[in-house]
């Protein structure tokens, strides 16, 4: 068992899609294999450099990535990319639509797409896709691309995978600036103004430089405002230099260091409250929980006792 998964690794590392597909499907499904595979592609990964991009629906994010992707492509690199679509309400998996509109990339050896289904995880990600993250990292992705759903204000987990964020606004949409302050307005380092030909670019670009005069600055970096023509292609270069010139400035002080070890807090106590609610859900019975419904519906005893009766009961050790 262990050569084949031994072999398995060796395959993934190479880069060979068959495997790395392989991979990804039983790290979605939570199989133990896709565990013990994760433990092992987990020391040969820690390189590549994961963007995140975000906003609304509608706002170009596929593709911004599609073009984003073609130019690390011109510079030698090779690209992942985790497209996270909408879950099929008949299926329970992705709708699709992100690989569809990046055709372009699909005959290109050295870019891997993958779309991934939220299955109700609320966030613009899927549960997974950390994981995810690490396969093609260590698949020798040395850029990987992470699109999110597109989910509004409160799509701010993408910032805890991503060593950038890129927060993509349109013009003519409304209250553009307020619609997002409350959220990843506070979590983007890159702002990126797309479809910039049309009517009120410069009312965007001026709302948002206001907003980031009066906010203090993250880890002593200053945001940057850009724009782009995504279907174009105009001004995609400029943010991938911008991109570039972000991680530069990570990797010269803290800033890379000090965000990763927050994102692998937060990833750690992810883990153990999935673990620990999953070790404590297998211990009690449906027909013990299905017991202190009655009570709970004419309100005769409070959810806080049952929560604490079920756990002095099943898991004594957690007291």
């Amino acid at each position: 068992m262990a050569d084949r998964e031994q072999i398995w690794v060796d395959r993934i590392v190479a880069g060979e899609k068959r495997a790395i597909a392989r991979a990804i499907s039983a790290v979605e499904s939570s199989e133990a294999a896709g565990i013990a595979l994760l433990k092992r592609l987990f020391l040969k990964s820690g390189n590549a450099y994961v963007i995140g991009v975000t906003g609304s629906p509608g706002a170009g994010k596929s593709t911004l990535v599609e073009k984003l992707a073609s130019e690390y492509r011109d510079l030698g690199r090779k690209v992942g990319i985790v497209a996270v679509d909408p879950t099929s309400p008949f299926s329970g998996g992705a709708i699709l639509g992100d690989r569809i509109r990046m055709q372009s990339l699909f005959g290109d050896e050295g870019v891997y797409i993958r779309s991934m289904a939220t299955r109700g995880h609320l966030g613009g990600l899927a549960p997974t896709a950390h994981d995810v993250v690490t396969v093609l990292d260590a698949a020798g992705c040395g850029v990987v691309l992470i699109e999110t759903v597109g989910v509004g204000q409160d799509e701010v987990e993408v910032a805890r995978h991503a060593d950038a964020t890129v927060l993509l606004l349109v013009p003519g949409m409304g209250d553009d600036v307020q619609t997002f302050k409350a959220g990843v307005m506070e979590i983007a380092d890159l702002f990126v103004i797309n479809k910039a030909d049309r009517p009120g670019t410069d009312r965007v670009e001026q709302e948002v430089t206001a907003m980031l005069a009066m906010s203090s600055q993250r880890d002593g970096w200053e945001p940057r405002v850009l724009r782009t023509v995504a279907t174009t292609g105009e001004g995609v270069s400029n943010l991938r230099q911008a991109l570039d010139e972000f991680r530069a400035y990570g990797e010269r002080g803290s800033l890379r260091h000090e965000r990763q070890r927050e994102q692998w807090r937060a990833r750690i106590l992810e883990m153990l409250r999935q673990r620990l609610y999953e070790k404590v859900l297998t211990r009690i019975p449906n027909d013990v929980l299905n017991s202190h419904l009655a009570d709970l519906t004419e309100h005769r005893r409070d959810p806080h006792s049952v929560v604490e009766e079920l756990i002095s009961r099943f898991c004594p050790e957690r007291q």
